[in-house]
């Protein structure tokens, strides 16, 4: 199956990078490692400044700090520090991974884009998902945290894999899943303010 080029509509490279921009909430490092396999084996163009990011050099240290990322993740504990860690990092490699596909954009429109859009959709998504994993330490002590961590990682690889065959249909299902995410926060927020009435 084809790859769609970002470079044949200013809309499909937008929802491209913002759709990779997602799956940073998820992963950090994800995006970025499969866009410098994608740009790699020539089913994708990045723009001129990250062209880097299309070597074998580049290709090996993303998929080093991947595994890194990855295996820190099933650490008791280090967990939830990494969620704390990870929420700039999250950001700043949202921005990137959205720049690096907004090919057909001046560079004001390309960084405003990247920074406004790209990293605050990668912000929501990590969020939503520290938010998660906070109920889940909360209610198993940790123990189902392996399990949303494994979610995670499938759900950073299938997003990453979509937006750049599907452009457009991840981010509506990532924004569903940050919107379920925030329900979630709110209505525990909500409980926990109706217990401290009722003991004051």
């Amino acid at each position: 199956m084809q790859w769609i080029e970002p470079t044949s509509s200013t809309l499909i490279s937008l929802l491209i990078g913002l759709g990779l921009s997602a799956s940073c909430g998820f992963r950090v490092f994800v995006p970025p490692f499969i866009i410098s396999l994608a740009a790699l084996g020539g089913h994708l163009e990045l723009s001129e400044p990250f062209a880097w990011m299309a070597t074998l050099p580049a290709v090996m240290a993303l998929g080093t700090a991947l595994a890194l990322e990855v295996a820190a993740y099933y650490l008791p504990l280090v967990d939830n520090l990494l969620d704390t860690v990870a929420a700039p990092a999250a950001i700043i490699a949202g921005s990137i991974v959205s720049a690096s596909v907004f090919t057909d954009m001046s560079p004001v429109m390309k960084w405003s884009l990247a920074l406004i859009a790209g990293g605050g959709v990668a912000g929501i998504v990590h969020a939503s998902m520290a938010l998660i994993r906070g109920g889940s330490t909360a209610t198993t002590g940790g123990l189902g945290n392996p399990v949303i961590a494994t979610a995670e990682l499938g759900g950073a690889v299938g997003a990453s894999l979509l937006s750049l065959l599907v452009p457009g249909l991840l981010l509506i299902a990532v924004l569903i899943l940050a919107g379920a995410g925030t329900r979630i926060w709110l209505r525990r927020r909500s409980q926990v303010v109706s217990m401290g009435e009722g003991v004051s």
